[in-house]
């Protein structure tokens, strides 16, 4: 019996709203019916290894790839059917940057991006500008991993979109300019209304502003809930059990990770904690522990393929 895991939001406006993503390249399944729900205002994390299909689904809200099978909207707008309105509405810092045109320099690339976005604020460009460090008079193709970063993220912000597609963001960067993006996104949620799907191997870096989660492993989308739902419904419990205890069948397909010694078990557990407590009870286990996870820890356990 496998963990029944939330994998619909419902209720409220949706920002991002995907149903059935299918896509292939070649023999290789990067999305399996996959349908993402992220609430208006959200700072969505989507989590999971290498090659589960985060970037996938971010380049298919940008038009950039096209599914095999189902329908993605952007604030109601299809996004294959309107791509330019919707990437008009879209700030996207991508995993890889390819810009294309390494002969450019950093100013001139800036002013340049500036004539796409009506809502383009100068001030505040020149503003990410410096606290980025970015010098105008570099050109594109000269850039290190992490300057490429910045850059990218200075032409996400600066027109203040009502998205923002961030795969990640911190990548490349040295610990002390992390910091910095960080407080920058911090700040411009802040100042800006604006929804985010922020996708990140560095999970512990926002936990503080991560408030929906969905997580993808091998394209298909294994859980999806709110930071209040993941907090209610997922805990560690240290228990101590009889010799030769034959466990709790009836928490089956509910235990996501699990760590076993002669005389006592850690288990991470999704369900009420009440209804979990008088399983373990029920089953001779006495329960010593029970304590919330951070988010690095949840996403671990959601992603452990032994349910």
């Amino acid at each position: 019996m496998t963990t029944a895991l939330p994998t619909r939001i419902n209720g409220g406006d949706l920002a991002v709203d995907t149903r059935g993503l299918t896509k292939r390249f070649g023999d290789q399944v990067a999305l399996s019916d996959v349908s993402v729900q992220v609430p208006v205002g959200a700072v969505y994390l989507l989590v999971g290894p290498n090659g589960a299909g985060k970037s996938t689904t971010l380049k298919i809200l940008l038009d950039l790839v096209r599914t095999d099978q189902g329908t993605a909207e952007v604030f109601g707008l299809n996004c294959r059917e309107r791509a330019p309105e919707v990437r008009a509405n879209i700030g996207y810092v991508p995993e890889r940057p390819d810009w294309g045109y390494g002969w450019m320099r950093v100013g001139r690339l800036l002013k340049h991006h500036a004539l796409y976005y009506p809502t383009w604020d100068a001030d505040y460009a020149t503003k990410l500008a410096q606290k980025f460090e970015l010098r105008m008079d570099r050109k594109i193709g000269v850039l290190s991993k992490g300057q490429a970063r910045r850059v990218h993220l200075t032409m996400a912000l600066a027109h203040r979109p009502p998205l923002l597609l961030l795969d990640e963001p911190t990548d490349g960067l040295d610990p002390l300019m992390r910091d910095e993006t960080l407080g920058v996104i911090a700040d411009h949620l802040a100042d800006s209304p604006t929804t985010v799907v922020l996708s990140t191997h560095h999970v512990e870096e926002v936990e503080r502003l991560a408030d929906h989660i969905g997580v993808l492993r091998n394209g298909e989308l294994r859980a999806q809930m709110s930071r209040t739902d993941l907090d209610a419904g997922l805990r560690r419990y240290r228990v101590e059990v009889p010799e030769r205890w034959a466990g709790a069948p009836s928490l089956n397909g509910s235990v996501l990770r699990r760590v076993t010694s002669a005389r006592e078990v850690q288990w991470t557990v999704w369900g009420q904690e009440a209804d979990v407590l008088q399983k373990l009870t029920a089953a001779g286990g006495t329960v010593r522990e029970v304590a919330p996870l951070s988010l690095l820890d949840a996403t671990l356990a959601l992603l452990n393929p032994n349910d």
